[in-house]
């Protein structure tokens, strides 16, 4: 019989890879907590529509790259390709909006059928920020500033850059387009076939092209600068002095626009090259009609998500283990002897009893003396403690150092308790 495999695209996360999920998520959840920020959980399956209206049912991710499906009710519901949509659709529907201010953030996995490639894959994780009930770019700053401390907290602040753009109002934006369509349809041959379909559906997202003939086609394009509105030119010149005071360094990018179709005014991402091509690791920016677009009495939001994958791809790469996410055994206990593995045990709990820091793994299965050490130095536990009939009758628990030179001791089993006590609190 065939063995099953994974689905191409969807990982396996195994225990030693965790560590450092564990830590990104950690940091994260910790800093976020410093902002007054509160977690949400979301569904990971929605309501099919819930995505064609707030992302566009004419961007690549609604035309070619959504898990949907009828389930036994017919109703046609899918996998979510981000989460920014249930979250507002979540806080809509639970009264957290309306005349209310709101931060949130969520975590999980996200769902696109595209071609899986390092660092993206079609399940993939995302981090995410929604603020609600805040018109101004003060929280556009913070929540850019907050992201800043985020990568310095992680060790990657130099491995990213700030990219900056205003995309303005819906009006300002849909001259734009005309302006942009009008220019590129007397170049459309020359264009990559991508942008030869998005110039009738969705032409600011051939800003965002690769291809070196487009961007060269480009370079004489309209100005998008040309058409901001005054009020999301003000927005986004006290978005830049807010930023500057905070000493968050940026870069203007008057191409960037953001691939869905509900964001507006303030736009940003964090790009490295650490990966090898430049790529994203956070973005986000300001979508202040989402909520009624969804349905709900319209609200001023901006939010952002990062990529975990990609990011723990580069803590792997340039992090290293100076910051400290790889778990340690700190004591690996080993039994030989009629009835020991019962006192091991013992000896084991009334030390977690003392710490929820201390990592402990407690030798089952039996063997010698010397497996038994093999399998704690494989752990890379710090200490070995050596449990025998004697250590059992006497009360007392031999210590081997397995990373130093340092010679075994023997304490009483009490003393040894109060020492593990002070030292993990």
């Amino acid at each position: 019989m065939a063995r099953i495999q994974a689905i191409r695209g969807m990982n396996d996360v195994l225990p030693e890879q965790t560590p450092v999920w564990r830590y990104l998520e950690d940091t994260a959840r910790r800093l976020f907590a410093q902002y007054g920020i509160e977690e949400m959980r979301l569904p990971i399956v929605e309501q099919t529509d819930l995505f064609k209206r707030s992302i566009g049912e004419v961007t690549d991710i609604v035309e070619k790259e959504m898990y949907t499906f009828n389930d036994r009710n017919g109703d046609s519901l899918t996998l979510r390709p981000e989460g920014t949509a249930g979250c507002v659709r979540a806080a809509d529907q639970h009264g957290l909006i309306f005349n209310q201010v709101q931060r949130l953030w969520y975590s999980g996995p996200m769902f696109r059928h595209e071609r899986p490639q390092k660092g993206r894959y079609r399940q993939f994780h995302q981090i995410g920020v929604e603020c609600f009930g805040l018109p101004g770019p003060d929280i556009d700053a913070e929540l850019i500033i907050m992201s800043a401390r985020l990568w310095q907290q992680l060790g990657l602040a130099d491995a990213v850059q700030l990219e900056l753009n205003s995309i303005g109002s819906a009006d300002a934006r849909s001259r734009y387009k005309q302006a942009l369509t009008d220019y590129l349809q007397h170049h459309e041959q020359a264009l990559d076939s991508d942008s030869q379909r998005r110039l009738a559906t969705n032409p600011l997202r051939i800003l965002d092209s690769k291809d070196k003939t487009t961007q060269q086609i480009l370079t004489e394009a309209p100005s998008f600068d040309d058409f901001i509105d005054v009020e999301s030119r003000q927005h986004f010149a006290d978005l830049c002095a807010y930023l500057e005071r905070a000493g968050v360094n940026y870069r203007i990018n008057p191409r960037l626009v953001r691939g869905l179709d509900y964001y507006g005014k303030t736009v940003f991402e964090w790009v490295t090259d650490a990966l090898g091509a430049q790529g994203t690791v956070c973005a986000g920016g300001r979508y202040d009609g989402l909520v009624a677009q969804l349905g709900g009495r319209g609200a001023p939001a901006v939010g952002f998500a990062m990529g975990v994958e990609r990011l723990v791809l580069m803590l792997n790469a340039l992090a290293g283990e100076a910051v400290g996410w790889h778990s340690q055994v700190n004591y690996y206990i080993t039994a030989m002897g009629e009835g020991v593995s019962a006192y091991a045990m013992q000896v084991a709990e009334k030390m977690r009893d003392q710490s929820q820091r201390v990592h402990i793994i407690t030798h089952c299965g039996g063997g010698g003396l010397k497996s038994q050490l093999k399998k704690a130095d494989k752990s890379k536990a710090g200490f070995a403690l050596l449990l025998g009939e004697t250590e059992m009758a006497e009360q007392t628990v031999t210590i081997k150092p397995l990373r130093s030179g340092e010679e075994q001791q023997t304490l009483a089993l009490d003393v040894f308790l109060r020492q593990l006590a002070a030292t993990f609190g």
